[in-house]
């Protein structure tokens, strides 16, 4: 984890995979993705609560913000098994699963809130959220030809391995930022 930063990502090394679970990872993931999905759907409703909460109160209710916290760490596993950051698939929890090799760390920041930074979230995240574009871009590449490696040696090499795990990083830092989960603005960094 970025050092002060309350947004984390912590990706076990390189192990090797099933090539057959590399071969049809989208295929194996779909039922996770799903539920992915409609949890984040709630969590961004929750999002824009606790916008409004936050205006008003200066204060981010813990469990709402523990819910999405927790939204956020089951996306985060889904895409880390989809970007063939692991090999084993993602548990069907909010919270943080301990033998899992991924975790997303998170510190979700309840009271001192700053509203007008809260106010102006969504201007303030454009920076980031062009570089997280551009990386996003750069990482679907490099993830295929982890995957073309991936199928034929059964691991995904630890260079590319890194490089996708960095940009999942940033990612999980901007997106936990525009989560409303922290006011410290995210480092521009992979580390």
């Amino acid at each position: 984890m970025n050092a002060g930063y309350p947004i984390g990502l912590e990706v076990a090394p390189a192990a090797s995979q099933g090539r057959l679970g590399v071969f049809f990872r989208i295929l194996i993931a779909i039922p996770a993705l799903i539920i992915a999905t409609l949890i984040r759907d709630v969590a961004q409703i929750l999002v824009f609560i606790s916008w409004l909460i936050i205006l008003f109160t200066g204060k981010l209710p813990a469990g709402i913000g523990n819910f999405i916290a927790g939204a956020l760490r089951w996306e985060v596993r889904v895409y880390a098994y989809l970007l063939l950051l692991t090999g084993k698939y993602p548990p069907f929890s909010l919270d943080d699963v301990a033998d899992y090799p991924v975790h997303v760390l998170v510190q979700p920041q309840f009271e001192g809130r700053n509203r007008l930074t809260v106010f102006f979230r969504l201007i303030m995240v454009i920076p980031q959220a062009i570089v997280v574009y551009i990386l996003a871009i750069v990482g679907a590449v490099v993830v295929f030809f982890g995957w073309l490696v991936a199928l034929f040696t059964g691991s995904v090499p630890g260079g590319i391995h890194n490089f996708i795990a960095g940009v999942l990083r940033w990612s999980v830092r901007v997106e936990g930022y525009m989560y409303l989960l922290t006011d410290q603005y995210p480092p521009f960094s992979l580390s």
